[in-house]
């Protein structure tokens, strides 16, 4: 299966399916207290300093696509962690909304919140999370006998999500005879067993070696383009981010410093801040052709095509002989032309931090 972002290609996004409305956490004794101090612009050292509390989330607006991927990146301390807790409400926010299909997940009683918790929204956690006790295809059962399956039906079922993370063979194994990555194979499969239509990744893929993290990768996006999830994606790494999402959210301090397509993210930082994290990327492997295109315009007797999701170094190798080349979409129809020199200045542009040139954006 060729590897996509959320199976884009086929159109599978949809409308929004959560919607994050001025979200705040504040962690200490009195929260409520300390949320007046921030909205009259305390900053998040003079509140911890000062006033002995912690600022979680400040703010937060964030729109997650249906059947997409949104990663949501920053460094430690950054509030990603917290904020995805916030979706599922093991942790409970200090102000805000979260609506999940025109929902409130925040106004919902107790018995609603475990419905919603077995039947709308799985997570994946760093640290897998797995019973030693159960057997792979045990652990894979679990979400569904808590939501009243039989155990043998459970256990039958969870076989072919067994084999649909590649561990076939492995379904009588603990969770102490297979290694790291296996078991975090494990934990998606229970994710997804449920059929839960929303998947929160806490760091998933975080604490496995880089050769079978990007394996992992591979894996759920090859799922994803299938079963069309809506993923909240949590990492801090930019190349992760940027392999898996179809947007990206960028937090510090708690708050939201840029949120955009991984396009825009590398085009166009926000600020000094986002650009050291896109400075050292291989933009060449990273930026498409349909970033740094003419549109509109077809390149007048060219004697190639590309698409406009091909990556700059693939097109570099396609336009190199020919100078240009018109840019066509799935259906073929043409979106515009690139030539030579915009591919070059595309690759070879990352931009400077502060004054001096003018940084490109």
């Amino acid at each position: 299966m060729t590897e996509s972002k959320s199976g884009a290609e086929d159109g599978a996004k949809g409308g929004t399916k959560i919607k994050i409305e001025n979200l705040y956490k504040i962690f200490g004794a009195q929260p409520r207290v300390a949320l007046a101090r921030v909205k009259r612009g305390v900053s998040k050292r003079d509140l911890i300093e000062q006033h002995g509390h912690v600022l979680g989330l400040k703010d937060i607006n964030v729109e997650v696509a249906a059947h997409s991927v949104t990663v949501v990146m920053g460094l430690s301390g950054s509030g990603k962690s917290t904020l995805i807790r916030h979706i599922n409400r093991l942790i409970e926010p200090t102000a805000g909304r979260i609506m999940v299909d025109d929902r409130d997940v925040l106004a919902m009683a107790r018995e609603e919140l475990i419905e919603f918790r077995r039947h709308q929204a799985s997570m994946v956690f760093q640290r897998f999370g797995l019973h030693v006790h159960k057997t792979a295809a045990e652990n894979v059962a679990y979400g569904l006998v808590i939501q009243g399956m039989p155990v043998d039906q459970a256990k039958a079922q969870s076989h072919h999500w067994v084999e649909r993370v590649g561990l076939s063979g492995f379904e009588d194994h603990y969770p102490s005879q297979l290694s790291g990555g296996m078991q975090q194979r494990v934990g998606l499969a229970r994710a997804l067993a449920t059929d839960a239509q929303i998947l929160l990744m806490d760091e998933a893929f975080s604490a496995l070696d880089p050769l079978i993290r990007s394996d992992m990768q591979g894996a759920l996006l090859e799922l994803q383009a299938e079963l069309h999830k809506t993923i909240v994606f949590i990492t801090h790494d930019l190349d992760e981010a940027l392999r898996m999402g179809d947007s990206i959210v960028i937090l510090r301090d708690g708050a939201v410093i840029q949120q955009g397509n991984p396009q825009e993210i590398i085009l166009h930082p926000a600020d000094d801040y986002i650009f050291d994290f896109v400075k050292d990327i291989n933009r060449a492997r990273v930026i498409e052709v349909k970033s740094v295109m003419t549109p509109g315009r077809p390149a007048g007797g060219a004697a190639v095509t590309v698409r406009d999701n091909l990556v700059l170094e693939e097109a570099l190798q396609r336009v190199a002989g020919a100078g240009a080349a018109d840019v066509v979409d799935a259906d073929g129809a043409v979106l515009g032309s690139i030539h030579l020199e915009q591919i070059i200045a595309g690759i070879a542009r990352p931009g400077v931090k502060g004054g001096g040139e003018i940084r490109y954006k």
